[in-house]
């Protein structure tokens, strides 16, 4: 997360303009009929957005005016679908705002970081997946779980370092060829959050994930009479 401080009077616009029309479609897109009908569906928004609130508050604060946390988008969006999971993104940075954690002015820029571009990584790999429609279990954990949360984190960490360069406020450490090394301890936490709360969801409660087809990942393995010629 970044604060408005560190960044240009045109980043943080160029943000609310790739934000809010975002967050337009994707109201416009959600499932507002099943959701007001569906209490299930209702318990698992209010809980993952509360979720992801925790999750973003457990983070490390600098001086400098940056803060790092995990952004848990990943299992979000297979858990919801991008409408809605855009959507909880943005009320749990409206809790943030509400706590002081985070500033107002650079609510559109970090929804950019930290909701649209999770999102969107995810929702790819999730669409290239389903292209392929594979029957192995793994392939989706995997292919929409872990590699997508640490792509997703290696994106937001680069973008949102691009920002910064761009912008010449903030003063870039003169270590930052090292960096590299650092993604690492950046991607893999990430990963390994939202790997383990797809297979969780997978093994425990499959029909909760919007994204899962358990036609095709759960059905009976064929015998060899009955495979299909």
């Amino acid at each position: 997360m970044i604060a408005a401080e560190l960044l240009s009077t045109t980043s943080l616009g160029l943000g609310w303009a790739v934000y809010l029309p975002v967050l337009a479609w994707a109201a416009w897109r959600a499932p507002w009929v099943e959701l007001f009908s569906d209490t299930r569906r209702q318990h698992l928004l209010f809980g993952t957005v509360l979720a992801v609130f925790l999750l973003w508050l457990l983070r490390r604060d600098f001086a400098s005016g940056l803060s790092y946390h995990l952004i848990g988008m990943t299992a979000v969006t297979l858990l919801l679908d991008w409408p809605l999971a855009i959507l909880g993104g943005l009320a749990a940075q409206l809790g943030l705002l509400v706590l002081g954690r985070q500033d107002l002015a650079a609510m559109g820029i970090n929804g950019v970081l930290l909701v649209l571009l999770p999102v969107l990584v995810t929702e790819l790999c999730a669409i290239w997946v389903e292209r392929y429609q594979p029957r192995n279990l793994f392939v989706y954990i995997f292919c929409c779980g872990f590699f997508p949360a640490a792509l997703a984190a290696l994106v937001c960490v680069l973008v949102g370092l691009g920002l910064l360069w761009s912008d010449g406020i903030f003063p870039m450490p003169p270590w930052l060829e090292d960096f590299i090394g650092y993604l690492w301890l950046v991607m893999f936490p990430e990963a390994f959050i939202n790997g383990t709360a797809v297979t969780a969801l997978v093994v425990f409660c499959p029909e909760w994930l919007e994204t899962f087809n358990r036609t095709r990942y759960l059905q009976a393995p064929w015998k060899d009479d009955e495979s299909p010629r």
